[in-house]
């Protein structure tokens, strides 16, 4: 069963949307603002996010642009906001498809389906392999000699980016720009010290040291 995670303000749009797309098969979560929908994210595992534009402490831009950074899971926008400008800055953040409010159930939920079957893959493809690590972005699981590796969201980000381009080196700046963004103003080695914990916890030195430069995972060879 597919798990939609939907991040509205309303309360009588959110207990709509719930029971609708229960109806519909699927399961659900609700947040009602942009943090709350962040923190839901980071501990669950969703199919799909049916997000509104207007929200309170963060609004819709914000909650896609901090998903995005670590997940590639569909995005479905609803906002009232009918205008191209909004429009363009949404599909910029890289969402998958927009629906305008005031909007027929029956549409949404083809938008949803077509948009999953688009996007569908399985736990297989989805998964990271490297030597005997297993990342999982969906699930967030990661697998070390056939055991389950607890992480904190942070390092997780950080494995996941450096597997993804084994053999790239990424400078404190790449990290800290990818991952804690462009407006952190804190202590750039904030960056050695998740690297260093990671380390601690995976065992052994995965993760290599290019002096005066930065980090990288080796790339494997035949």
């Amino acid at each position: 069963m597919k798990n939609i995670l939907i991040v509205e303000d309303e309360p009588d749009i959110q207990e709509f949307l719930c029971a609708y797309l229960q109806d519909a098969g699927y399961e659900t979560a609700v947040a009602g603002d942009g943090i709350t929908a962040l923190s839901l994210f980071d501990t669950q595992s969703f199919d799909l996010v049916l997000l509104d534009v207007m929200l309170p402490k963060l609004d819709g831009f914000g909650v896609c642009e901090l998903i995005r950074r670590q997940s590639q899971v569909p995005i479905l926008m609803l906002t009232a906001l009918d205008g191209e400008k909004q429009q363009l800055r949404g599909f910029g953040l890289d969402i998958d498809d927009y629906v305008t409010k005031p909007f027929s159930m029956p549409v949404l939920l083809e938008k949803i389906r077509v948009i999953l079957r688009r996007s569908g893959k399985t736990e297989e493809e989805a998964c990271l392999r490297y030597r005997d690590l297993s990342v999982n972005p969906d699930t967030r699981e990661v697998i070390l000699n056939g055991q389950p590796l607890e992480l904190t969201a942070r390092e997780f980000e950080l494995l996941y980016t450096f597997l993804s381009v084994p053999g790239r080196v990424f400078t404190r700046e790449m990290l800290l720009a990818k991952l804690w963004g462009y407006d952190f103003y804190g202590d750039a080695r904030v960056v050695d010290s998740h690297i260093k914990n990671l380390r601690h916890k995976l065992g052994r030195d995965y993760i290599e040291t290019v002096r005066g430069v930065g980090y990288r995972v080796a790339k494997e060879t035949c």
